[in-house]
């Protein structure tokens, strides 16, 4: 492991002099935040007198300082305001008066409830860009209804399309999915305002709705015939719903490999000693066949799998150069060479959790590195610096 990166090389960041104003809460908005302060922005975490409620997610050291809460809120300065109160609602305000953006995931109603409207805010200062993400885009019947993950992945289909794919019962993915897939959304939707305001001089507010943002992924290969219209096949993607589309079981365990090419099959029809069927047994011989039969190669293929144990298998595949994986559990990460190799775990001091272990922002920059500049902040650890700030 390596060491957490020193403060002071936040000024080194891509992002760094961008202030952004964080109103959100849970997973979602400060998983997006995260990575805005990773690249160098100045993170200002607004919460209210409770707290987060991921700073109770235990498992946890202390009260308040919960693991999820740990692994989404680095890189931030937390300002705890109750703005209920006009007084502390009108330092918001003027903190907003100082930023570039103000990120939310509450519904838009309640925050004009609070004076925090687009409008309101805009008229402030025109400049600043508002980026709500919350479930369900404005103007549709799903627009007031409450959203969470696990509801999000329901209406995107995910629970569906795992009994399509063999599971005996629905299942939704076990992370939080729908989160983190629009928290990336809105990432990006928040850059792309910023580099046009810098064009234009202008903010504007900027919608990121997780159901339809988690439909970008899911229908990206299911919307399948229905792509044209009239439609010329089902939905779906057979590949994705095979029901043998999963990791090969060996003698002594399982593996993760993919016969996608032309050149991976061969190999591997090689390799089983069984090269003829390339081009005697049309399965096999385009690709468009292989999709059309995708089923029944991953059953082939899991058969001959049971033949060798799992270091066998690593080690024939590699040598062929057919893409091949072992089958990770949690705790083999944190192990895992290529981790160790990159530096991808970081040792960080809290000044009151002690050591604690995070991965590496993934991104890298030559010129403006990505950085873990401050650990996630105790609950309101910054109000009064950042209030001094602001003349307050």
């Amino acid at each position: 492991m390596t060491s957490v990166t020193d403060t002071t090389q936040s000024l080194l960041g891509a992002l760094a002099g961008l202030r952004v104003v964080d109103l959100t809460g849970v997973v979602l908005g400060p998983y997006a935040t995260q990575i805005l302060g990773d690249y160098g922005a100045d993170v200002i975490k607004i919460e209210p007198p409770g707290g987060d409620i991921m700073r109770q997610a235990g498992p946890m050291k202390h009260l308040g300082m919960g693991h999820i809460f740990i692994n989404t809120n680095r890189n931030k300065r937390s300002v705890v305001l109750d703005l209920r109160q006009a007084e502390q609602r009108e330092a918001l305000l003027a903190l907003c008066d100082t930023a570039d953006v103000l990120t939310y995931n509450i519904r838009p109603a309640s925050m004009a409830r609070l004076g925090l409207s687009f409008e309101a805010l805009h008229a402030r200062n025109p400049r600043l860009v508002v980026c709500g993400a919350y479930g369900y885009s404005e103007g549709g019947p799903y627009s007031d209804w409450p959203a969470y993950d696990d509801l999000i992945q329901g209406a995107a289909c995910i629970p569906w399309l795992m009994t399509q794919s063999g599971s005996h019962e629905p299942r939704y993915v076990p992370a939080t999915f729908a989160d983190r897939v629009t928290g990336l959304h809105m990432v990006h939707a928040v850059l792309a305002a910023v580099i046009a305001r810098y064009r234009t001089g202008v903010g504007q507010h900027v919608e990121v709705p997780m159901f339809e943002c988690l439909l970008q992924f899911v229908l990206g290969e299911h919307l399948g015939g229905e792509t044209w219209q009239p439609p010329i096949a089902p939905m779906g993607h057979s590949r994705m719903l095979a029901a043998n589309r999963k990791p090969y079981a060996t003698q002594d365990g399982h593996i993760c490999a993919l016969m996608y090419t032309d050149k991976h099959w061969q190999s591997f029809l090689r390799l089983i000693g069984q090269p003829e069927l390339f081009t005697t047994n049309p399965r096999f011989g385009t690709q468009s066949q292989r999709i059309a039969h995708i089923d029944a190669l991953y059953d082939f293929v899991g058969e001959h799998m049971r033949t060798r144990t799992s270091a066998q298998w690593l080690q024939d595949l590699a040598q062929h150069d057919i893409p091949v994986m072992p089958m990770m559990k949690l705790d083999d990460l944190l192990t895992d060479p290529h981790l160790t190799a990159t530096e991808g775990w970081l040792d960080i001091p809290h000044p009151h959790e002690g050591l604690l272990r995070q991965l590496r922002p993934p991104v890298r920059m030559t010129n403006t590195p990505t950085g873990v500049w401050r650990p996630a902040p105790t609950l309101g650890q910054h109000t009064q610096e950042v209030l001094r700030e602001i003349g307050r």
